[in-house]
């Protein structure tokens, strides 16, 4: 209780205190003279402390610093006792806040302080919500936010309806916190309130912000899906749910099949079975996405699967056991067919799915024609995206052509499916060669040429742009090659030589022979025995191509021309005429097919001019090999010595561009050719030549080492031995001095120019080693050491060791 009475005062007063009393007495309305008072008091007991705040609060009460500091001292002395043993201390305390506010009513602090009191000790929930709601109603609307933190944690911790009433107060004025209360609804299970908060401040606000960042559709979804859980726990529900989750659907396709599925689940838990079953096979056929399909139709299973074992449960319910079972089966069978209905959903132009769907009908014939007219039906031929839709035509008719008596339906099928506007001429080729391939089957062979030559017709003169899009096919289909090809094929089987020769002299009138067809045509005139008209056949087709195209009719005209063995004469202009415009990487085949005519009709010198002529005009990768092949025809037609001048003049012939390891080898040929004739001086010559293409320190070189080694251990002297060897290491020192100055030019090049053609710019630099002057001049340009996967290539296999061949002076 609060000291009272004279004599209380009188014991709570001492002798130190006398000098404030009488100042007090002096001063009673100065706060500071209070102050002091109270500081002096502060190291007295609680009970002289209170009589003198009591004092001074009843003479100030509206003094908010000396009531903050007396309700700070009560509540200090009263925090930590038990609540129920110190009750009367509490309310006592209770007590002092109470006189407090009634003339600081609006010290938001105060308030603030008592109701953080009040939880403390744990008072009644409806006496602490009172004190709320006096201190709301006593502050100004702009100090609620000092109360509010406080008021929400007191309902958390209350809960209940506590928590919700006053949760409810908050969002009615701060709505963006709504989402809040609706967990608290949901957790107190007052569903009711939850929809009715949904409805209030989100759904029916366009301009709500989420507190959790959640979209317009995460919160319209959380709505339904609190509706379709709890649907017979929620009292006076005047929702049209499902309209409202159909609107969802066609508003959100990309969650349909999320939206299905709940939509089946708010029947499944009013009970209605039969409504949620409409509902699941509704969405199984309008879904647009295999995601949405396997979604609704997994959930459409698993709940038919849960009725079942329920079902099996109660031995009574047999008979809608069984039904529901078959149910059951039917849907999984159905699948597939769901499946690729939903493929042609998404795009009813796919003929692949289309032919899908008419193989899963596997024998049932009925369902399989009502499949094929109904991909006829629905099928645009311009927009077709996968497959190609003639292959729906062909076997829709094949179908028929199988059965008995089914030819004339397959006729008319075929009848109509060359009407049929395509997205290219060779779909509508396609169905004419099949269509005549059916009649070939069944032996009517005169109707398949008809059939052919019909197709094939078209304006004498034709003008018309094969490419041309704009263009229907029909009107483009006499120019298909594929389909005169086909027509070329069957008329060389079962029409006549005149026919035949109309057909392929039709196709060059068009213009769209292809190297193939000329070929085709010139075999069958000479099957035929008509060999001149076969030539002519390959010189209009050489009229209409160039190279490279031209290289592969060349070369089957020449060689039929050769074996027909024409006139010499006409045969070399032949090969003239091929070689005229022949690029060099294509030219070898014919020079050296050119040269063994010249031999084979005993004309050997015309033969090794043409060879000579084929080693400056060919490619320089072929060069080599045609080289060897020179040299051994000539030793073989005209002895080893007649090829002294062949290695010379290739050898001082700088504009051959032959690699090092291939100067290399015709000095070692040269080198054997001479020995064996006996020229011992000029084999040193020779060798000591080609040292400089053969550096000693690469594995790839010492065959040549060795080689030179053997012939002067054979022939050789001391002095020539060792001359042999000062070679060899004058060749290498070389080689490593020279390595080292190319990586210098080449950096100086480099920072000189910038440029990427250093080592282009060094090889212009260096000087030419010494060349072989037995009886010619040396090489007129330097050969640059090659890199070392170039020195270390292998020699041509096609070449030809001049030691293994038999020849004779």
């Amino acid at each position: 209780m609060v000291p009272s009475g004279k004599e209380l005062l009188a014991a709570v007063i001492n002798d130190s205190d006398i000098p404030f009393e009488l100042e007090v007495i002096k001063n009673p309305y100065e706060l500071r003279v209070w102050m002091r008072y109270i500081r002096h008091k502060s190291k007295r007991p609680l009970l002289e402390r209170v009589v003198v705040y009591e004092r001074a609060c009843k003479t100030f009460g509206r003094s908010y610093k000396l009531w903050k500091q007396y309700l700070d001292l009560r509540v200090s002395c009263v925090k930590g006792l038990n609540v129920h043993a110190f009750r009367s201390e509490y309310e006592a305390v209770n007590d002092c806040f109470q006189r407090a506010l009634v003339l600081l009513n609006k010290m938001p602090r105060i308030w603030s302080d008592y109701l953080d009191f009040l939880v403390l000790q744990r008072a009644s929930v409806s006496y602490t919500r009172q004190a709320f709601n006096m201190a709301l109603q006593a502050l100004p609307l702009t100090q609620h936010d000092h109360i509010w933190p406080q008021f929400l944690a007191f309902a958390d911790q209350a809960g209940g309806l506590t928590q919700i009433h006053v949760w409810k107060r908050y969002v009615s004025i701060f709505p963006n916190h709504c989402e809040r209360l609706i967990e608290i609804a949901v957790d107190n299970k007052e569903y009711q309130v939850a929809v009715e908060m949904y409805m209030s401040y989100i759904l029916n606000e366009p301009t709500f912000t989420s507190q959790e960042g959640k979209g317009p559709f995460q919160l319209w979804v959380d709505f339904i899906e609190l509706i379709v859980k709890n649907v017979k726990k929620i009292s006076n529900l005047n929702i049209p749910v499902e309209k409202l989750i159909r609107n969802g659907i066609q508003k959100f396709p990309d969650q349909k099949g999320k939206l299905w599925i709940l939509l089946a689940n708010y029947w499944i838990n009013l009970g209605d079975f039969d409504n949620a079953r409409a509902i699941f096979e509704e969405g199984i056929t309008q879904a647009m996405t295999v995601k949405d399909f396997s979604q609704i139709f997994n959930t459409y299973a698993e709940f038919e699967e849960s009725f079942i074992a329920n079902l099996m449960q109660d031995e009574e319910i047999s008979i809608e056991l069984d039904l529901t079972l078959e149910r059951f089966e039917k849907l999984m069978d159905r699948r597939p067919f769901l499946l690729n209905d939903l493929m042609l959903r998404q795009d009813p132009n796919n003929v692949i799915e289309w032919q899908k769907r008419i193989l899963l009908w596997g024998d049932n014939q009925a369902q399989v024609i009502k499949a094929y007219t109904d991909a006829i039906a629905t099928i645009s031929p311009k927009k077709v995206t996968s497959g190609k839709f003639y292959q729906i035509w062909v076997n829709y008719a094949k179908l028929y052509e199988e059965k008995s008596n089914g030819l004339t339906t397959a006729r008319v099928i075929f009848n109509k499916a060359i009407n049929v506007n395509y997205k290219s001429v060779n779909e509508l080729a396609e169905i004419y060669i099949e269509w005549a391939e059916m009649e070939l089957r069944n032996e009517n062979i005169d109707q398949a040429l008809t059939l052919l030559k019909l197709c094939t017709t078209g304006p004498k003169v034709s003008k018309i742009d094969y490419f041309d899009e704009s263009i229907s096919p029909q009107e483009r289909i006499h120019k298909s090659m594929k389909l005169w090809s086909f027509y070329a094929d069957i008329i060389e089987g079962f029409g006549t030589l005149t026919e035949t020769r109309q057909v392929y002299d039709r196709i060059f009138e068009l213009k769209i022979a292809t190297p193939l067809t000329i070929v085709n045509y010139a075999l069958f005139l000479e099957e035929n025995n008509h060999f001149e008209d076969s030539f002519k056949i390959y010189e209009r087709g050489l009229e209409l191509f160039t190279y490279p195209t031209a290289f592969e009719l060349w070369n089957l005209y020449l060689s039929k021309a050769i074996s027909r063995k024409l006139n010499v004469e006409r045969l070399r202009d032949l090969f003239e005429q091929a070689l005229r415009d022949c690029p060099a990487n294509l030219s070898k085949p014919i020079y050296l097919m050119y040269g063994q005519l010249e031999e084979d009709r005993g004309l050997i010198k015309n033969a090794m001019k043409i060879y000579d002529q084929a080693i400056h005009n060919i490619a320089e990768t072929d060069r080599f090999e045609v080289i060897n092949y020179y040299i051994s025809r000539c030793a073989e037609n005209f002895g080893l010595q007649a090829t002294r001048q062949i290695f010379e003049s290739i050898i001082n012939n700088s504009s051959l561009n032959l690699k090092n390891f291939e100067y290399k080898q015709l000095s070692s040929s040269f080198a054997k050719i001479e020995e064996k004739l006996g020229e011992i001086d000029r084999v040193r010559s020779i060798y000591i030549f080609g040292s400089q293409f053969a550096n000693p320190a690469l594995v790839s070189n010492r065959d040549y080492w060795n080689e030179w080694n053997q012939f002067e251990i054979n022939h050789g002297n001391e002095d020539t031995f060792k001359e042999m060897l000062r070679i060899k290491r004058s060749v290498q020192a070389q080689n490593n001095t020279e390595m080292g100055y190319i990586a210098a030019q080449t950096n100086q090049i480099k920072s000189i120019s910038g440029k990427s053609d250093a080592m282009d710019q060094l090889e212009r630099q260096l000087n030419a080693p010494v060349g072989f002057v037995a009886s010619s001049t040396g090489p007129a340009v330097s050969k640059i050491q090659e890199k070392e996967h170039e020195t270390e290539a292998v020699t041509n296999p096609n070449a030809i060791d001049l030691d293994d061949m038999d020849m004779s002076d």
